[in-house]
């Protein structure tokens, strides 16, 4: 595997090479990470991933100074997968300047759900997949279903702005215990990492209701973050959202079936976890 830092190197490298399948991560590799890199390969060859802690998507209060970056571990794990090229820019490599053209999602998808609790976040990813996306230029690009507001985000930002690049999603990745996989779960304590799966349990309990009928989805989210905020969580949402758009269902298109999906997030101490659930 080669590890490339400079972007005309990069370029250079992967000149004439028409069909890259490209997994952005911002380090420190769980297995949900490599099985990105697994479906990757299915969608083209050769399998490129890079390696860049975005600033640009860290509020002021997050953990961009903490986050974890496990350079070396990454690197082994990258080659045992087969990777080709690991990108890992520095981020004065990325932004050589202050980055003053952003790419900002539009309002209705950008500024609901994770967008109104971290403003500024889905423009400082649109803007970083955009530039990654010059430099790799890649025919298709691996991104989690667990993250899945940023998924559709950045599926729409391909189509509309006439990308040459496919979106391929990728089923969340979980423990046996249905935590989904994250890079911030290392943050959580032995406590705290016995508690987690009950954020997986509370999207179950609202997609099992609906599944069954109950279609007052409003009462559904708010007994759902009673149970958690009762066990000692914090929640910043619990919402049923239409798949299409992840605007809320009215109650005609509930009562007709319309594709849903739950999504929460709900802070366990000091860590803030999401996670989604398709009904």
């Amino acid at each position: 595997m080669k590890i490339i830092s400079d972007i005309d190197e990069l370029r250079d490298q992967l000149s004439g090479q028409l069909r890259t399948a490209f997994v952005p991560t911002m380090g420190n590799l769980h297995e949900g990470h490599l099985s990105l890199m697994r479906l990757a390969r299915k969608h083209g060859d050769p399998v490129v991933a890079s390696i860049f802690v975005n600033r640009l998507q860290f509020g002021p209060n997050e953990d961009f100074e903490k986050y974890p970056r496990t350079m070396a571990a990454d690197v082994a794990k990258l080659e045992k997968e087969g990777v080709y090229v690991l990108f890992a820019p520095t981020e004065k490599e990325l932004y050589p300047e202050p980055q003053e053209y952003r790419v900002r999602p539009p309002d209705g998808l950008g500024n609901t759900l994770e967008g109104e609790f971290r403003p500024g976040f889905f423009e400082g990813v649109c803007t970083v997949v955009t530039k990654l996306f010059s430099c790799v230029q890649p025919r298709a690009a691996v991104f989690g279903k667990k993250d899945y507001q940023q998924l559709m985000i950045i599926r729409n930002m391909a189509r509309q702005m006439a990308m040459p690049t496919e979106i391929i999603a990728a089923e969340t990745y979980r423990a046996d215990d249905g935590l989904a996989l994250s890079s911030r779960n290392m943050y959580l304590s032995d406590s705290e990492r016995a508690e987690a799966p009950e954020l997986y349990k509370g999207l179950n309990f609202v997609a099992e209701e609906v599944r069954k009928g109950n279609l007052s989805v409003t009462e559904l989210e708010q007994a759902a973050m009673r149970l958690l905020d009762g066990r000692g969580w914090k929640s910043d949402y619990i919402s049923v959202r239409k798949r299409a758009n992840l605007q809320a269902p009215d109650a005609a298109e509930l009562a007709a079936g319309e594709p849903l999906v739950v999504l929460a997030a709900a802070r366990l101490g000091q860590t803030r976890l999401i996670d989604n659930l398709e009904i």
